[in-house]
């Protein structure tokens, strides 16, 4: 049995890593254990549970069930293992945290640190992508989000204040004018980002919702680039507060089109929904919202 808990957790960590040495490191064992026991795993089974090439492996359908299986399983042990032991409060072991690029560098890497500091047993592991992460295959503990949430089975946190705001460097202004209603965006240099970055700009405002299709002259899909771009003159953007706020008080970015409020963009943390939460991510989600609430500074949008 418990030779079998340990392929099962073998295998989570490989598709978690995206490799099978990715594995084999973060779990101290060697490479070919950890190919011995994903073979001696799918030969019990019967099926193939990942299709493995020399330079990429992906699960198959049979490995996609079986991995949303495994990952409940192996969550309940660890809470079974928690109970036993008698360490439920105990705030140690990897943290997973998943986060936007520019958020994660400026605001959740310092946070980590500061974190660390109050729990050092507990390793931080720092994804930073864009993109949305599917927290359970991907094996994430933690994601931080901006935006209103799909619905599903997991469980969000709303951590602090946020809005969004158009900006451009007074360079910019000063050479193009400033728009005054949101139609006038089509004739101005925007820059827009992300993973599927989309040139629909919405607004709200007494009289409803206006949306303007925006010409790019800049398109990236990471964050802090555009925040770059816009800094460097090239054209106005939007951003989250948290990200351009700072710039806005010292006058290094002008906030563009006030009274057209974009909407609403709350920041939240995101886990599985688990009946008893791991103590590093019950620690790790409220250290974060204190400190998040304390420097929150920018009032309403």
């Amino acid at each position: 049995m418990l030779d079998n808990l340990l392929e099962l957790t073998i295998f989570a960590r490989i598709v978690a890593t995206g490799s099978l040495s990715g594995a084999a490191r973060e779990l101290d064992l060697s490479l070919a254990v950890v190919s011995k026991r994903l073979t001696a795993l799918e030969e019990r089974l019967g099926v193939r549970l990942l299709q493995r090439t020399t330079r990429r492996q992906s699960l198959t359908e049979e490995g996609e069930a079986f991995h949303a299986r495994c990952v409940r399983i192996l969550a309940e042990v660890q809470e079974a293992e928690a109970a036993v032991s008698r360490t439920r409060d105990a705030v140690t072991g990897v943290l997973r945290v998943a986060a936007p690029r520019a958020f994660g560098r400026r605001r959740i890497a310092p946070l980590a640190v500061a974190f660390r500091e109050v729990h050092p047993e507990v390793c931080v592991q720092l994804t930073l992508s864009d993109a949305l992460v599917d927290i359970v295959e991907d094996g994430i503990d933690v994601a931080i989000r901006f935006g209103a949430l799909a619905d599903s089975s997991h469980i969000a946190r709303r951590l602090a204040p946020n809005y969004r705001i158009l900006c451009a460097a007074p360079a910019y202004l000063a050479l193009h004018g400033m728009p005054k209603e949101p139609a006038a965006l089509a004739k101005h240099d925007c820059i827009i980002f992300g993973e599927h970055p989309t040139r629909e700009w919405t607004f709200r405002d007494k009289e409803g919702e206006t949306s303007v299709r925006v010409n790019p002259a800049y398109v990236t899909n990471d964050g802090e680039a555009a925040h770059s771009l816009a800094l460097a003159g090239g054209g106005i953007v939007q951003k989250s507060i948290w990200d351009v706020g700072d710039d806005l008080g010292t006058g290094r970015l002008v906030r563009v089109l006030p009274d057209h409020a974009i909407p609403a963009a709350p920041l939240h943390a995101l886990y599985a929904n688990a009946q008893h939460l791991a103590p590093k991510v019950r620690a790790f989600v409220s250290f974060c919202a204190e400190a998040l609430e304390k420097d929150w500074r920018w009032g309403e949008a």
